[in-house]
């Protein structure tokens, strides 16, 4: 798709791998390495889609309540931290790596390293909107990583008690002796809609590549952290924001649902790419009946997201990645619902309708819908919410649902698990919707593990 810079991808891995190391300092450096310094090494790092649009977190996906598996199947994962995110085990790892970790604070280190040669390049006329462009690009890949980051290993953004609760590590340099220390909720939160802000201000309308970060993909992602804040007036500002710029849908009529994966990858709706992490839970899980129980026979994403497997059970098909891999990045519709819930919650009840409509029309059989209608913006704020959890389907979204819709009586769950007759629950605003840091990373950086 674009030109991969295999030396610079090289040379940063090796950076990594010594960011692991205790005798980092010991290990002199080699001056036949190749050192990324100018834009377009830059924007070639960006540009490695292996390592920058794949195998963001997944960990939390497993937890959550659109997926089961048959006792058999559970027991049969051979990955001990995939059975244990099944069952909300408190200890997940055993002693083994955290790959969401690792990968997403790998992105983390390429930003920085990105953020850091920057300052040496002089911007002039002619290298401005270039300049920005990568800049931007860098600060939007940061704060991505950072916010899929919090929601698994911090505490739920609490306006309350956020200045006091654990948060993540905040690496803000690309200096791999810099040590590793745990910023508060407030401050991680801060952080990335710092860095987003900036992103928007520097960032293209309309990106190269949906690889790319761009203007309306930076604001739907703010209006998707100031959704996850509770800060509702912030997150209308930025769905809207993103709406007037990037506002096209899929219509699923136009789709072949009886494809093995019917929604293609980079499609019109797409404004920002990423993949989640592919797990084995992935490949062998089955839909909760009571999600596939939800929809309207003439709905659409019955068909384009699930397959019948003809023994009362269905399997996932509908990623926005065009195959097995679950899509994690930013789309139009999760901008209309969010936008939608705002209106609703704000008392725009009218507005919140007209949204959700808007996005429902493209999701049933041509001729068959009629519009949802609210008697009042609670009612309305049920019906988006109902309506959210079918269509962003394991798009690494529904953890964050969770854990800040249990903030809200109206709203709680309480997830089970039942394994061979053994009852597993999590139980609203448990320790358990915080998950553990893995035991290495706890001994090399010395930073507080969080209680479970």
């Amino acid at each position: 798709m674009k030109t991969k810079y295999l030396k610079y991808t090289l040379f940063l891995l090796l950076l990594t791998a010594l960011s692991c190391k205790k005798n980092a300092l010991d290990i002199k450096s080699d001056d036949a390495l190749v050192v990324p310094s100018t834009l377009q090494d830059f924007q070639g790092m960006l540009d490695n889609e292996v390592t920058i649009n794949t195998s963001a977190p997944a960990l939390d996906e497993m937890s959550t309540d659109n997926l089961y598996l048959p006792y058999t199947t559970w027991q049969a994962l051979s990955n001990a931290f995939e059975r244990n995110s099944y069952i909300w085990a408190k200890d997940i790892f055993q002693g083994a790596s955290s790959n969401d970790w690792y990968y997403a604070y790998q992105k983390v280190f390429y930003a920085n390293v990105i953020l850091d040669g920057l300052q040496n390049i002089q911007v002039t006329d002619i290298n401005r909107t270039d300049y920005n462009n990568v800049k931007g690009q860098a600060l939007f890949l940061r704060a991505y990583s950072f916010f899929k980051i919090a929601q698994d290993y911090a505490k739920p953004y609490i306006a309350s008690s956020a200045k006091t609760d654990l948060g993540i590590v905040l690496r803000l340099t690309s200096d791999i002796n810099a040590k590793s220390v745990r910023s508060t909720v407030q401050q991680t939160y801060d952080q990335i809609t710092s860095d987003l802000l900036t992103a928007q201000s520097l960032l293209p309308v309309t990106p190269s590549y949906k690889t790319r970060a761009s203007q309306p993909a930076a604001a739907a992602l703010l209006a998707r952290i100031y959704l996850t804040m509770g800060d509702y007036q912030n997150a209308f500002k930025y769905a809207d924001a993103s709406l007037k710029a990037f506002s096209t849908l899929l219509d699923y009529n136009t789709l072949n649902a009886a494809a093995s994966y019917p929604v293609p990858l980079l499609n019109s709706e797409v404004e920002y790419h990423q993949a989640l992490s592919l797990y084995l839970t992935f490949l062998n899980m089955q839909v909760d009946p009571g999600l596939i129980q939800s929809y309207n026979s003439n709905d659409l994403r019955l068909t384009v997201f699930y397959k019948n497997n003809n023994n009362g059970t269905y399997s996932y098909k509908g990623s926005y990645v065009g195959s097995l891999t679950l899509f994690g990045g930013i789309a139009a519709d999760e901008t209309y619902l969010i936008r939608a819930e705002c209106n609703a919650r704000l008392g725009n009840t009218s507005d919140a309708m007209n949204d959700l409509n808007t996005l429902l029309q493209k999701r049933y059989k041509t001729g068959t819908f009629t519009a949802l209608t609210a008697s009042s913006a609670d009612n309305a704020l049920s019906l988006i919410l109902a309506e959210r959890r079918k269509e962003l389907v394991f798009r690494g979204l529904r953890w964050s649902d969770l854990r800040r819709l249990n903030q809200d009586p109206r709203f709680t769950v309480t997830l089970t698990r039942n394994l061979n007759g053994t009852v597993y629950t999590l139980p609203p605003n448990d320790p358990k919707y915080v998950f553990p840091i893995s035991d290495n990373v706890i001994t090399y950086s010395g930073i507080q593990q969080n209680p479970r």
